[in-house]
């Protein structure tokens, strides 16, 4: 195999080892780390498990047994993001790779933290450290979106929801005096797929309308999980919050004040669902403050009703179907 091609395979499974870390590695990235000796057998693998708690290349070191130590001096580790290279709750990582001294360091990308940001891949050089950037870098970033957003544009990671027809609406008409019920769009299977995408996340928003009208629960109920904090935005509240523990909020601008004095004090937001209303997610639209936008189309149409938002140009897609609804996600191409 040629070397390139050895190295996307160990940092694939460094990908997969970083995603056990998905709910608890949070505010900090998902990382993993894979040992292999230079004669391509894997000696030491681990992953950022807790926040606070060990990173990906510490755990990688301890798992190594001691019989095979002796092996380091000529192996390379994998890490799917640059190792760290400052002290935070935990010491730098950089001087345990310099310290073990490996032959190899390859990172699939550069941590957009600012404390590091190529200090740690400066450092390891420096210590004459053979270093490769950039193996599935795509890939790596992709899987820590929430943690990038959060470092380069100081704001959560948005993602934008909605269920529609076949013909493109997301509820019946308002205020049409046939006395129907919330128009039910999601299937049973798609309804648990939206409870475990807001375990996933960190806070949910709706607007006043929907909260007024549809009293809409927006808890984890059918998956497991924490339930994500419920933010309101209406430009008449002139409340923090309401008696629920709702946070309120009246414009976009005030919205992303908010979650950072929130961030301040308590358990951070790093990442935000919008299940708002047609108004509601097409004002994010407009904003341009959105990193995702998924919107789940049921196989049968309405004769009149709500239109769903304007999609925006330039998106890259992913199709996806569940029993009969589609499901597309659409990113920033």
């Amino acid at each position: 195999m040629k070397q390139e091609d050895i190295d996307e395979m160990y940092m694939r499974r460094c990908l997969q080892l970083a995603r056990n870390g998905k709910l608890k590695a949070k505010p900090n990235p998902m990382v993993g780390a894979v040992i292999v000796s230079g004669e391509g057998k894997i000696i030491g693998e681990g992953y950022h498990i807790c926040c606070g708690e060990a990173h990906a290349e510490v755990n990688a070191f301890k798992s190594v047994r001691s019989e095979d130590e002796h092996l380091l001096r000529e192996a390379t580790i994998y890490i799917s993001l640059e190792p760290c290279s400052h002290y935070g709750k935990t010491p730098p990582c950089t001087d345990l790779i310099v310290q073990k001294g490996v032959r190899r360091v390859v990172c699939g990308c550069v941590d957009p933290f600012l404390a590091v940001r190529g200090r740690g891949i400066k450092r390891i050089r420096e210590a004459g450290i053979d270093v490769t950037v950039g193996v599935l870098e795509q890939e790596c970033l992709m899987l820590n979106r929430e943690f990038i957003v959060r470092n380069t544009q100081n704001r959560p990671y948005i993602l934008l929801k909605w269920a529609q027809t076949a013909n493109g609406f997301i509820g019946y008409p308002k205020n049409n005096g046939t006395g129907k019920r919330a128009l039910q769009i999601s299937n049973a299977f798609t309804k648990m797929l939206v409870h475990k995408l807001r375990a996933e996340h960190d806070a949910i928003l709706v607007g006043r309308n929907t909260k007024e009208m549809e009293q809409p629960r927006l808890t984890v109920r059918e998956w497991s999980g924490k339930n994500p904090l419920k933010i309101v935005i209406s430009s008449t509240y002139k409340t923090d919050s309401l008696a629920d523990g709702t946070l309120c909020v009246n414009s976009l601008q005030h919205l992303i004040e908010t979650i950072n004095r929130h961030n301040e004090t308590e358990q951070k937001i790093c990442s935000l669902i919008v299940e708002g209303g047609a108004r509601t997610l097409q004002s994010f639209i407009h904003a341009g403050l959105w990193d995702e936008i998924r919107v789940e189309t049921a196989p049968f149409t309405i004769n009149n009703g709500v239109a769903a938002p304007h999609l925006p140009h330039n998106i890259d897609v992913v199709k996806k179907e569940f029993y009969g609804n589609t499901i597309v996600t659409y990113k920033r191409s």
